[in-house]
C-alpha cells in the first residue's frame, strides 16, 4: 500500500439476510426473500483519519461495520485493509488482520463478560494472540548516546527477543539508551527497569526493557525483556487501564462494580490491546450520560492522535459527528446517500435526506425559534420490499415531477403519496365516510355511492384541494378504487405521475462531495426545479 492509498476501501459492499430460506421452505417450493440490511455500500478511509457513518435506525450502519470486520460474511462487494481483500484472507493472514482491526461496541453492559474481572478482560485479547511477539528474523539494535563519559568505553548488547516490547520498523528493533557519569548532575539513581548503574555510570533506556550495567575496563551495558510473559501481559493490562483513565486498583474487580462511562473505557483498553491500526466505533457514547460522552470523546480523541489510530464512528449524534469526524457518509435503507468533508456537508448539505437529518437536530440559539424545518412524511420503508429507482422517493419533499407536468412541489407530494397508499393498498374501504356510511358489497361501492365515496376519500387521503386536470386523474384512479380494480388505480396513477426518482437509482459518483440524488443529475433533472439548501 502507498503512503497516498486509503487504509480501508469499501467496494460496492452488499449484505442480505434471508427469508424463506429453509429447507422446508424449499421443500415447499418457496422463494427466498432478501433483507437488503446493505445494499452496494463504498467508501474510503484514509490512514489516521475518522470517517462517520450516520442514518436512521435500521439503516445498516451497524451490519456495515460487522460485515467490514468479517464478523458477518459478505453476500457480495469487498473490503480492502491496506492493501489486501480481507474476504480472501485465511489462517494467519486473517489472524493477523484481527489484531490491526477492532471494536468498540455500543453496550458497555453487554459486551462484557460478566464473569471476568476487567484485568482478565482486557488480558483476554493478549492470550488470545499470544501477545507479546517476537520474529527471530528481526534485528535488535540499540541507538547510544552518552554524557560525561567516552563513547568508546561503553558497549551495549540488546537481547534478540527486544522486539517483544519495541515495536520495529523495517525489520529493525531499535532501543534508546543513555549512559551518563554518575558525577553529572541529574543522573538517576539505580535501581529500577529501565534505569541501572555500575561504579561512575549510570545507564538508561527510553524504552520499556530492563537495563543492566557493568564496569571493568570500559562499561558493559545489556538490554532485554528480563519477565516473564505473564507478567508483560500484566504490565500491559495495567498500563492500558491506566490511559483510559482507570486505577489499577481495580483489575481484580467485576464489570458491574462500573459505571456506563467507566464499563466503555474498559471496552476501548480492550479494543487497544492489540495496538490495532483501525478501531470501528459502533455508537460508542449513545449508552452514557451527557456529562460522561464528552470524556469518552476526549479520550477516545487522544488515544488516536497518540497511537496514530483510525476509526469509523458511527452514531446517531449529529454533533458528535461534527466534532470528532474528518469526513461523513449518509446512509439510508442500505445505501449511501451522500459522503464528504465534515464542515463542508453540515454547511452545505445536498442530499435531501441530509438537509432533513439535519433540520431536525436541536438547536441552542434563539434566534432560529423561527426556521422552517422540513419534516419527512411517512415511515422508512421495509428492506425487504425497498422502492424502486431512489429509495428515499417515498419520504422526500424534492422528488422530481415528470418534464412535462406543471405541479407544485407540495402537491407533487401528496399525489406520490396517495400513489403509494395505492399501489400497497393500504386505504381501509370500510371506514370512508361519516358513520362508515358506505355499504360495501364483495369489496365494492355500489354504484350509485361511488361518487360520494370518491369525494369521501379524497378528504380523507389529500390535504388540499387539487387543480382541475389532476382532480380528474385522481377522481378516475379512486373511482376504480370503488369498483375493487387496484391495479387499474395503480397503473393510471403511475402513468400521469411517474418520476425519473423511481425510474433509476442515483448513483453515487466519484468526487470530493458525491451525492446520489437525481436533483444534481443533468441528464435526468430535465426541467426539474433547482435544488434549494
Amino acid at each position: 500500500m502507498s503512503a497516498d492509498d486509503p487504509l480501508v476501501r469499501v467496494e460496492d459492499l452488499r449484505k442480505y439476510f434471508w427469508e424463506n430460506d429453509s429447507l422446508l421452505d424449499r421443500l415447499l417450493g418457496g422463494e427466498p426473500v432478501p433483507v437488503r440490511a446493505v445494499d452496494g455500500v463504498s467508501f474510503d478511509i484514509d490512514p489516521g483519519a475518522t470517517l462517520g457513518l450516520v442514518g436512521e435506525s435500521g439503516c445498516g450502519k451497524s451490519t456495515t461495520s460487522e460485515t467490514l470486520l468479517r464478523l458477518q460474511e459478505p453476500t457480495d462487494g469487498d473490503v480492502v485493509f491496506d492493501g489486501e481483500s480481507v474476504y480472501d484472507l485465511e489462517g494467519d493472514a486473517l489472524t493477523d488482520f484481527r489484531k490491526e482491526a477492532q471494536v468498540v461496541f455500543q453496550d458497555p453492559f453487554s459486551s462484557l463478560d460478566p464473569r471476568m474481572t476487567i484485568g482478565g478482560i482486557v488480558t483476554q485479547p493478549l492470550e488470545i494472540h499470544d501477545w507479546p511477539w517476537t520474529d527471530p528474523g528481526v534485528e535488535s539494535r540499540a541507538e547510544l548516546r552518552t554524557d560525561g563519559i567516552s563513547a568508546d568505553i561503553v558497549s551495549v548488547t540488546v537481547a534478540d527477543d527486544v522486539d517483544k516490547l519495541v515495536a520495529p520498523v523495517d525489520g529493525v528493533a531499535t532501543v534508546h539508551v543513555t549512559v551518563r557519569s554518575s558525577d553529572v548532575a541529574g543522573a538517576p539513581a539505580p535501581p529500577g527497569r529501565g534505569a541501572a548503574g555500575a561504579a561512575g555510570a549510570v545507564a538508561e533506556v527510553a524504552e520499556d526493557p530492563s537495563i543492566d550495567v557493568e564496569r571493568g575496563d570500559g562499561t558493559d551495558v545489556h538490554v532485554s525483556v528480563d519477565r516473564s510473559t505473564k507478567r508483560l501481559r500484566l504490565d500491559r493490562t495495567r498500563s492500558l487501564l491506566e490511559r483510559v483513565g482507570l486505577s489499577i486498583d481495580q483489575l481484580d474487580r467485576y464489570p458491574h462494580e462500573f459505571s456506563g462511562g467507566q464499563r466503555q473505557r474498559i471496552g476501548i483498553a480492550r479494543a487497544l490491546a492489540l495496538e490495532p491500526e483501525f478501531v470501528v466505533l459502533d455508537e460508542p457514547t449513545s449508552a452514557l450520560d451527557v456529562s460522561v460522552q464528552a470524556q469518552v470523546l476526549n479520550l477516545l480523541a487522544d488515544l488516536q492522535a497518540e497511537f496514530d489510530l483510525t476509526y469509523l464512528l458511527i452514531s446517531h449524534d449529529l454533533s458528535v459527528i461534527r466534532h470528532v469526524c474528518d469526513r461523513v457518509a449518509v446512509m439510508y435503507l442500505g445505501e449511501i446517500v451522500e459522503i464528504g468533508p465534515v464542515d463542508e456537508l453540515f454547511e452545505d448539505p445536498k442530499h435531501p435526506y441530509t438537509q432533513a437529518l439535519l433540520d431536525s437536530v436541536p438547536r441552542a440559539s434563539t434566534d432560529e425559534r423561527e426556521r422552517e424545518r422540513e419534516t419527512l412524511s411517512g415511515d422508512v420503508p421495509s428492506p425487504r420490499n425497498p422502492p424502486s429507482g431512489c429509495r428515499f422517493r417515498t419520504r422526500c419533499p424534492k422528488v422530481i415531477p415528470p418534464a412535462d407536468l406543471e405541479i407544485d412541489q407540495e402537491t407533487y407530494r401528496e399525489l406520490m403519496t396517495l400513489r403509494e397508499r395505492v399501489e400497497s393498498r393500504d386505504v381501509s374501504l370500510e371506514t370512508v365516510g361519516d358513520d362508515e356510511r358506505f355499504a360495501l358489497e364483495n369489496g365494492t361501492v355500489p354504484e350509485a355511492d361511488v361518487d360520494a365515496f370518491v369525494a369521501a376519500l379524497k378528504e380523507r387521503l389529500l390535504g388540499t384541494e387539487l387543480p382541475a386536470r389532476h382532480d380528474a386523474v385522481v377522481t378516475e384512479a379512486l373511482a376504480s378504487v370503488a369498483a375493487g380494480d387496484w391495479d387499474a388505480a395503480a397503473e393510471r396513477l403511475r402513468e400521469e405521475y411517474e418520476s425519473v426518482c423511481e425510474r433509476r437509482n442515483p448513483a453515487l459518483e466519484a468526487d470530493e462531495h458525491p451525492v446520489a440524488c437525481h436533483l444534481y443529475d443533468a441528464a435526468e433533472r430535465r426541467d426539474a426545479p433547482a435544488p434549494e439548501h
